[in-house]
């Protein structure tokens, strides 16, 4: 299967790499391609432009986000890796959302009625955040984080959601806790990366 991971996180040291090149290596392991794009290490743009909003509509972007929707389109698996911060993605994964989920490639409108473009892609999205879940169950945040993104982006565009990851307390989280995460997330790639659900 072709695997594109997707990633945020300025730090090669942090949790969320290690997450990342665990989840690269099981898939190189067991016979996948797999692409990262490591947003900050390519030093992505995540400024959507006047010219990138007028070009949108008129199915033109950038050399620079045509690469970006080209390893999309080859993709059957992408896997999106990023931590929450402000209860939100990363200011560069939003920006990548913003300019390459653009209009005509990710979604378009047929005669009123929104239509996402990207069928038959799986998406896995592994996210850590500091807060517990018990926190953000007792204000909401846990089902507002999963439905900006996963209905308000993902869905939206036509992906089918494998799996979405919270990882809490991530920043007290110990060997045993981080060993859990791994294999919670190996095994679901285990059980559904050769598989897409039309």
């Amino acid at each position: 299967m072709k695997h594109l991971i997707i990633y945020a996180h300025p730090n090669p040291q942090s949790l969320n790499s290690y997450l990342k090149q665990t989840l690269a290596e099981h898939l190189w392991d067991t016979g996948h391609e797999v692409v990262i794009r490591d947003l900050c290490e390519i030093n992505f743009n995540p400024i959507l432009s006047l010219e990138d909003m007028q070009g949108q509509r008129l199915g033109k972007v950038s050399d620079d986000v045509r690469q970006e929707q080209e390893f999309i389109s080859w993709a059957e698996h992408i896997t999106f890796i990023y931590p929450i911060w402000w209860t939100g993605m990363p200011a560069v994964m939003k920006g990548f959302i913003d300019r390459v989920f653009s209009y005509g490639f990710a979604y378009r409108y047929d005669q009123g009625v929104q239509k996402g473009l990207l069928k038959g892609k799986l998406t896995t999205v592994i996210n850590t955040h500091g807060k517990s879940k018990a926190e953000y169950e007792e204000i909401g945040m846990d089902k507002a984080l999963s439905l900006t993104s996963d209905k308000g982006i993902f869905t939206y565009c036509g992906f089918e959601i494998n799996q979405h990851f919270f990882f809490d307390k991530a920043d007290k989280a110990n060997l045993e806790v981080i060993e859990d995460w791994k294999q919670q997330i190996l095994k679901t790639f285990k059980s559904n990366s050769t598989t897409i659900k039309n």
